[in-house]
């Protein structure tokens, strides 16, 4: 492992990267690039925006940004695909270490100087840390309290915490820009677990991924149980399609949601058909809901909408894992 930061990048504040796919994300744009540039780093940082094709006042918003901010760099993303977004802001990027930032995150002031630290300590292509969840409505940090226990989302470290080390996967990333270039970047076939799929082949290539919880980045949850069900759906259905691709990279945590989904559905369905001692696993999987929501809430409500929320979670990456055809994914670009 590098210990001092010159033998990785030439210099003990190296110039920063931070690239950002943006769609959509007028009511976040501000605050995600707000708490990038007030960074607490002694290095330059320059900001590039990969612009997608947005329906709200989004790309009107990151203009003035950019006017107002010349550390601030606008690319134009066509397709408005994540992977895509982030493969142009690569590209145009200029700097030894890339970070990425979702354009409804945001980053304590000094996730840039401790995103250094641990590259140079650790050796790692890219390291990453706590995907904090944070809700406004009740919903939200109904969805956020989920999304951090283990009773909703199993035992990734990106979701829980627990002890900094070498990982499979971390959320967002901040990477070795010659990492990247070297396995060709994001897989633009991929709209979404990109990062599942990216880290296996920087882990591939030789490289180390690194979680360390000291890396707090806000999350802001879905606001809805449409769009909380379609987000689980497209994340099960992609991470099929990387199981696929990528032999060896499924465990019992990954099975875990579908596995509920028939067991339950079996479950009702048998007991309707032939005997009521056949509801039992559905019993089972409604109890453990229970349990798990008034685990997680901190509030009569908060409890209450969880017993909504966590089967939604569970059902919906389940039905998108089983449901996820082969040709999902086109051989080649």
């Amino acid at each position: 492992m590098a210990t001092p930061t010159q033998e990785l990048f030439g210099s003990p504040h190296p110039s920063i990267s931070v690239i950002l796919p943006v769609l959509n994300e007028e009511s976040h744009l501000e605050d995600a690039v707000s708490s990038i540039l007030s960074q607490k780093y002694l290095g330059s940082i320059e900001v590039i925006l990969a612009l997608g094709p947005s329906r709200d006042r989004t790309n009107e918003i990151a203009q003035q940004i950019s006017h107002k901010e010349s550390r601030v760099t606008l690319v134009e993303n066509p397709t408005g695909r994540t992977a895509a977004g982030l493969n142009l802001a690569l590209h145009a990027s200029r700097n030894p270490v890339v970070v990425r930032v979702d354009g409804h995150a945001q980053i304590p002031d000094d996730y840039l100087a401790l995103v250094v630290e641990i590259l140079n300590t650790t050796g790692a292509v890219n390291v990453g840390g706590v995907m904090a969840a944070i809700g406004t409505t009740r919903f939200e940090k109904a969805v956020a309290a989920a999304m951090r226990s283990p009773l909703g989302v199993g035992t990734s470290r990106f979701h829980t915490g627990g002890e900094a080390g070498a990982v499979d996967t971390v959320y967002l990333g901040a990477f070795r820009r010659e990492a990247l270039l070297a396995i060709g970047g994001f897989d633009e076939r991929f709209t979404r677990a990109q990062d599942w799929e990216l880290n296996f082949r920087l882990r591939e290539n030789g490289g180390v991924v690194y979680f360390d919880p000291r890396l707090h980045v806000t999350y802001r949850p879905r606001s809805s149980v449409k769009a909380l069900a379609k987000q689980y759906f497209e994340y099960g259905r992609w991470r099929r399609v990387v199981s696929r691709r990528h032999s060896g990279t499924i465990n019992y945590r990954y099975l875990a949601p579908p596995l509920a989904l028939v067991g339950f559905t079996l479950s009702l369905a048998l007991g309707i058909l032939v005997s009521p001692i056949l509801y039992l696993p559905s019993a089972i999987y409604l109890a453990f809901v229970l349990v798990a929501s008034a685990s997680i809430g901190t509030s009569a409500i908060e409890c209450l909408t969880l017993l909504l929320v966590i089967p939604t979670m569970h059902f919906s990456w389940g039905a998108g894992f089983i449901t996820s055809p082969k040709t999902l994914v086109p051989s080649s670009l």
